[in-house]
């Protein structure tokens, strides 16, 4: 009787080289820098502000010429990786981002600093989606639990805790080190990419069939819609001509990046990652979570300096929870990841997000570090649970040699998620805002025996002040109304949230399940 051969065991997975992984995790901490700048000068805008004698209308311009210029370079990178190499693409990137953040901190001009944090943004732009695609087509698929929590704890926790840097920055020293904190830093990471990387080669003949007109329909579309979107709710949206002028650039452009995408040579994005289930899916779901993650990250401090008149110490330190559970849970979520079909944990993420959201709901006016603890918590560990799976299914489904473009359009996705979300989130805000204290006011009016008992107490209070008591104590009534009007908006806004995250659960069972396989593991040649 003739035996039944034996089973050959599985080959064992390639070790991860030394070399290439450090290489990996200097890029980790370059992209950490390039996100961490779009938050860290939020909470310190003010002292930006005095220092260099700006209008409150120019100051915005800090953050909005940063995020402008960094949209246009991320969806470029992936043609830019391919044409220069990983190499010679971040190299530049990071390089020029440290000159930049030196040149930041020098600024003595509002203008200057505007053109400095354009340039900061763009050429900081590019390590972002690069990092992503290096851990895509640098290490095997089953090395991918350990890489994926990596990255995504770097891409959510630096905007969640820009705030808490920012501030402790600013109190500890002076604004100027919001940006001299990125030298050193930069100096070492520049390089050790220059010396460590050798993923991929240069191909330059790429270069010859650049679509400049490409490139100029993209700054038009993405860089106006970024305006539009950043600019529009503080300036009444269509009733401001700057808003109307540059939807109508966006949309101009929108139609004409679409079309030499699809009829250039070679495009300068090519969106045929789209076609991938996975990818579109997760891409929209990553939209969303750009929402989550940058919309709660502005909704926190707005409400604690508005209304419970926080410092941006104080901020920080109260927003530095998310960012704790976050880093406490990706490896956990990395682990998950391997057991738990990636669908069920994107599906728990966002049920995860909308109880957050609904918690978050119900506050008051006399809400503190304790009771935003546990909202925040759930929005720690559910931007984990979400981000390492989708991640992990978008991209990881895609050939290695799309990987590069596919990055380039996932992390862009998430930044227009935010951007969009912190608009409508303005909106939303102002306009319930303006509802709540229209019916406040019907209901405090004179004759009604509550109301000018309370104002007969507050003139009461106020009697030192003489004849001038009646007015202080209808000053104090009109405060009081309209910081309870505002209160009552940010719930709304947090519940409409909670709608919009329960509701994208059901967009969990359309991506289909990664099969685990060899990919990655040495970069696109």
């Amino acid at each position: 009787m003739s035996q039944a051969p034996l089973a050959l065991p599985a080959p064992a997975p390639k070790p991860i080289e030394t070399k290439r992984l450090f290489a990996f995790i200097c890029m980790v901490f370059g992209m950490f820098m390039a996100i961490l700048d779009i938050q860290i000068v939020s909470a310190s805008l003010s002292e930006i502000q005095a220092g260099l004698s700006a209008s409150l209308d120019e100051i915005s311009w800090v953050q909005t010429a940063y995020l402008i210029a960094e949209v246009i370079m991320i969806p470029l990178s992936g043609l830019l990786s391919r044409a220069f190499s990983t190499r010679w693409l971040f190299v530049v990137s990071c390089g020029g981002f440290t000159l930049m953040s030196l040149l930041c901190s020098t600024a003595t001009s509002i203008d200057q600093m505007i053109v400095y944090r354009a340039l900061q943004g763009f050429v900081g732009g590019a390590m972002i989606p690069t990092t992503f695609a290096t851990a895509f087509t640098l290490f095997p698929r089953e090395k991918q639990h350990i890489i994926s929590p990596i990255i995504g704890l770097v891409a959510t926790l630096a905007p969640t805790i820009g705030p808490t840097v920012g501030g402790y920055l600013t109190e500890l020293f002076s604004w100027h080190w919001l940006f001299l904190v990125n030298i050193l830093p930069g100096i070492l990471v520049t390089t050790a990419t220059f010396l460590l990387i050798d993923f991929d080669k240069p191909d330059l003949p790429l270069l010859d069939r650049f679509d400049w007109l490409g490139l100029g329909c993209m700054t038009a579309f993405l860089g106006g819609l970024e305006f539009v979107l950043e600019e529009g709710p503080g300036n009444d949206w269509f009733q401001d001509e700057w808003i109307t002028f540059f939807t109508i650039v966006s949309t101009m452009g929108a139609v004409g990046f679409f079309t030499r995408a699809f009829t250039a040579t070679t495009p300068i994005v090519d969106l045929r990652a789209f076609s991938n289930r996975n990818f579109a899916t997760g891409s929209l779901l990553s939209f969303t979570m750009g929402i989550g993650l940058y919309g709660l990250t502005y909704l926190y401090p707005v409400y604690l300096a508005q209304i419970r008149d926080y410092s941006a110490l104080m901020i920080g330190e109260t927003m530095f929870v998310t960012g704790l559970c976050m880093f406490m849970t990706a490896p956990i979520a990395g682990r998950l990841s391997r057991v738990l079909d990636p669908r069920l944990m994107i599906g728990l993420g966002f049920v995860g997000f909308g109880l957050g959201t609904y918690m978050a709901s119900k506050i008051t006016a006399d809400w503190d570090f304790w009771e935003l603890f546990v909202p925040q918590i759930l929005r720690g560990v559910s931007l984990m649970i979400c981000m390492v799976p989708i991640t992990n299914i978008s991209l990881g489904t895609l050939e290695p040699q799309a990987i590069k473009n596919a990055s380039g359009l996932f992390n862009v996705t998430r930044n227009l998620g935010g951007a969009v979300g912190l608009a409508l989130i303005n909106t939303l805000l102002n306009d319930r805002t303006d509802l709540h204290l229209a019916r406040l006011r019907e209901q405090v009016s004179w004759g009604r025996p509550g109301v000018d008992e309370a104002l007969a107490q507050m003139t009461a209070a106020f009697a030192d002040l003489g004849s001038n008591a009646s007015a202080a104590a209808l000053n104090q009534m009109t405060l009081i109304i309209r910081q309870q009007a505002t209160v009552m908006a940010f719930g709304d806004v947090f519940l409409a949230l909670t709608v919009v995250f329960v509701s994208l659960v059901l967009l969990a069972p359309l991506m289909r399940r990664p099969k685990m396989g060899p990919g990655g593991g040495g970069g696109g040649h």
